[in-house]
């Protein structure tokens, strides 16, 4: 079986190896796609890091991240806006599919979700003509309900979707398995996302129980309680059929060496999350 469809995401051995030697193992394993962190990108420098991904033959699925609009002044909103040009820029250069949007949580000091969402959809619709104008579409990206207080206020695919229909052309939904597969109206919203072109991107890993740590314990496919056949099944039936990037953030898969990290992503996608088609 090919590895068209597998892409990583080089947090997942972000701890073993620099972007270059990211590249370079996922290559040697047959591995074509990835998805860089803009942090592995900075320390590699921009320049250099556009052309480890040229000569290596790599498709840059996404770059991780942009979003974190919320703050609690007009000067901060201001500081995260031009950041998230600058990202778009980044993605630009790097040749990326899309940029991921974790949109950011509440300001320090508020409780008002409400409002903080509203400076969301205010932040990117001041991002999305850069965007447009560069041809990256934004893809945003909900996250897991426990993570709506610090970061991302945007917690299900059905939010996701309204702020891209209030949006229009240039944003879409990046869907992650370790975020969304609890949703009871997750088969109709990923439908709905396909009758909009939104899919952007799909990201996998899987739910440990129990889950240790709210950041760094996500597990590799296989380890946890994700069934992710149906969701690949309504994915590709919505009309997406781009790479699954695998997403393991996880102080246990850091300690391993970043071969065997890649190798056991390799395997479990074979075997687990492979497309339907």
């Amino acid at each position: 079986m090919g590895l068209e469809g597998l892409s990583i995401n080089l947090a997942t051995v972000r701890e073993q190896f620099d972007l270059r030697q990211a590249v370079e193992a996922c290559r040697k394993l047959g591995i074509t796609a990835i998805a860089p962190w803009r942090d592995q990108v900075e320390r590699a420098g921009l320049a250099e890091a556009a052309r480890i991904v040229r000569d290596n033959g790599m498709r840059v699925t996404d770059l991780c991240r942009g979003g974190m609009f919320p703050a609690p002044d007009a000067a901060g909103r201001q500081r995260q806006i031009d950041d998230n040009k600058r990202a778009v820029d980044e993605a630009a250069a790097l040749g990326a599919d899309a940029l991921v949007l974790v949109v950011g949580g509440l300001p320090e000091g508020s409780r008002d979700i409400a409002g903080t969402r509203s400076m969301v959809r205010d932040g990117i619709a001041d991002v999305l003509p850069h965007a447009r104008a560069s041809k990256i579409p934004l893809a945003i990206e909900p996250l897991h309900p426990m993570y709506a207080a610090d970061r991302a206020c945007v917690n299900t695919l059905e939010q996701a979707l309204d702020l891209c229909d209030s949006l229009g052309d240039g944003v879409g939904v990046a869907i992650d398995t370790y975020h969304v597969w609890w949703d009871p109206k997750l088969d109709e919203q990923i439908a709905r996302a396909g009758k909009g072109r939104r899919i952007l991107a799909h990201h996998i890993c899987d739910w440990l129980v129990p889950t240790r740590h709210m950041l760094l314990d996500r597990g590799m496919m296989g380890d946890g309680v994700i069934d992710f056949s149906p969701i690949r099944r309504a994915i590709e039936t919505a009309g997406y059929d781009g790479p699954q990037a695998v997403e393991i953030l996880s102080e246990t898969w850091w300690q391993r060496p970043g071969d065997e990290v890649l190798e056991t992503c390799i395997a479990r996608y074979q075997s687990l999350c492979a497309p339907a088609s």
